[in-house]
């Protein structure tokens, strides 16, 4: 599913954090968490109501062929550990690659099988095997609320993913739900920038202490590497620490 991206407005367009210097990274990632704060609540329920989404277990949203990675928040971490530690793998796209080939990356996202979908680890037979369960992003979607830019490059909010390409639409949603939706969705958005901030702060003072530096050289490299199949050491952010994990999987 997404995992948000914040953007700057330039004189010159507007450019991914990627390739912003950390501090200033962090600087609109909280930037990005205080407007969050002041979207009006019942806006956003507004939009819910509005929308009227019913989720009919298409299960569409549960494959990356669809929808991409699952990326979790720590809590989510914590309870796929104890549920199937297997269903974990660093999420893609590391965020940085040291002089000695060692990428580090803001978390987990979920394991997709290796069927023609890429359906999710816990889907079985089109259902999710720990439905009640279920993790953050799972249980608000597809509800988001953070910024990015269209196919124009306009930077502006987000609420809805993937509208009418899976469930039903315009259907009548109580407005106590609307509203629980509405601040769940707000509270993993904080929860989300408030994991991205903690990790580049942690990134930074790791990289200071240990004599790292970030090599896009050769991180593009080892990239190539990872697509001919080669294995890549990835140091996954987690409860606020790094944690080793060798990926082998493309």
């Amino acid at each position: 599913m997404w995992s948000p991206v914040v953007f700057f407005s330039t004189p010159y367009g507007v450019i991914a954090v990627s390739l912003v210097p950390i501090p200033f990274r962090i600087a609109a990632l909280m930037q990005e968490r205080n407007s969050l704060f002041e979207y009006p609540l019942e806006r956003l329920t507004g939009i819910i109501r509005d929308v009227g989404f019913r989720c009919t277990c298409c299960a569409k949203c549960c494959t990356r062929t669809f929808n991409g990675h699952v990326f979790l928040l720590d809590r989510d971490v914590t309870a796929v550990k104890k549920i199937d530690p297997a269903a974990l793998e660093p999420a893609p796209d590391p965020e940085f690659c040291d002089q000695n080939g060692t990428f580090y990356v803001s978390g987990y996202a979920l394991r997709a099988k290796a069927d023609e979908p890429g359906s999710c680890w816990f889907l079985e037979n089109g259902r999710c095997r720990i439905y009640h369960d279920r993790f953050s992003i799972c249980r608000i979607y597809p509800y988001m609320l953070h910024r990015e830019p269209d196919e124009t490059g306009k930077v502006d909010w987000r609420q809805i993913s993937g509208i009418d390409r899976h469930g039903e639409y315009n259907q009548v949603i109580p407005e106590k739900e609307c509203l629980a939706t509405a601040r769940e969705t707000k509270e993993f958005e904080n929860a989300f920038l408030t994991q991205e901030i903690t990790f580049l702060e942690c990134i930074q003072k790791y990289f200071t202490r240990h004599r790292l530096r970030h090599v896009q050289k050769v991180y593009d490299d080892r990239m190539r590497a990872f697509k001919r199949g080669e294995p890549i050491r990835v140091m996954v952010f987690y409860d606020g620490r790094f944690e080793e994990h060798t990926n082998l999987r493309e």
